[in-house]
């Protein structure tokens, strides 16, 4: 149980590091810097630390291209912008859309059954969403539409671009039978170069878009080393102790790590409004969550 909640402290860890080194670095280069190195680091795990070697064909190729585009690239430009003006246990809560986001994937492209319970959930969900989202910093509410600041609106992107990527992710390792080491390796490494060639068109290398090389290297590795490596490890191990439902829940806990690391270290002002939509939010996942779980009891009664 220490090793879940262990788990979720990284997560919120990463947030505060990631909005900490945009004070050294352009997000462009951040972004693609930090995503080459650890696809790089990857793939050479996979070809000296694994057996299975695999010959990717033109079909499987073009799927971790495009991964890399999505989940890579997209995802972490969205989640930088929006990181770098919201507060970031709002950044966070928001991105626990996820598993909503991923229920309505799951309706459209592969057809799952939602009933009631599950639509129920879904909506108080979302609601949930509300509170906080209403409530705004003067940063985020700069270039604001009407009811979500572009911050937000680029965070919600964020979290849709991986749901999507992890969609992708999923086929190429069950269906293609990829390694997730070459899979991940592979799209990081594409992600990673597409942002910084986008870094290079947009951003100031004179020689690099980059304030201070010390603080940049040192909370870069720290990035690299828990984000990538840690907690990528690390949940790949809880899964096969805790169900998915579980993780889900504890994963609500990132938001409240998140938020006092941000208090503490970048000095945030913690808003009502995060309490009120936490509990709204949890009380709609676990509707959702509840269906869930009676749906992989039939199953497993049924197999």
């Amino acid at each position: 149980m220490i090793l879940v909640f262990l788990l979720y402290a990284l997560f919120a860890l990463v947030f505060i590091v990631e909005k900490m080194c945009f004070q050294y670095s352009s997000i462009l280069f951040l972004v693609g810097s930090r995503m080459f190195f650890a696809g790089l680091l990857m793939l050479v795990c996979y070809f000296f630390f694994t057996n299975k070697k695999k010959m990717l064909s033109t079909s499987i190729l073009l799927r971790l291209l495009s991964l890399g585009v999505i989940n890579i690239y997209f995802t972490n430009i969205f989640e930088a912008y929006a990181l770098k003006y919201l507060y970031t246990y709002k950044t966070c809560l928001i991105y626990n859309l996820s598993p909503f986001i991923s229920a309505v994937f799951s309706y459209f492209i592969f057809s799952e059954v939602l009933n009631l319970k599950k639509c129920l959930g879904l909506i108080i969900g979302f609601i949930g969403f509300l509170p906080l989202i209403l409530a705004k910093s003067i940063d985020e509410s700069k270039g604001e539409i009407p009811f979500i600041s572009w911050p937000e609106l680029s965070m919600v992107m964020a979290v849709v671009c991986s749901v999507y990527g992890w969609i992708l992710l999923k086929q190429a390792v069950q269906k293609e039978d990829c390694h997730p080491l070459l899979a991940n390796g592979i799209s990081m490494v594409a992600g990673g170069f597409l942002s910084l060639g986008h870094s290079y068109v947009m951003e100031d290398w004179n020689p690099f878009p980059v304030l201070n090389w010390k603080y940049f290297l040192i909370f870069s590795s720290i990035l690299l080393i828990v984000s990538n490596l840690i907690c990528y490890n690390l949940y790949a191990f809880l899964l096969k102790k805790y169900s998915a439902t579980f993780l889900s829940f504890a994963g609500f806990s990132t938001p409240f790590f998140t938020a006092t690391l941000g208090w503490f270290f970048l000095s945030e002002n913690i808003l009502w409004q995060f309490y009120l939509s936490i509990i709204i939010i949890a009380f709609g996942l676990y509707l959702f969550s509840l269906e869930e779980r009676k749906l992989e009891i039939s199953m497993k009664a049924i197999s």
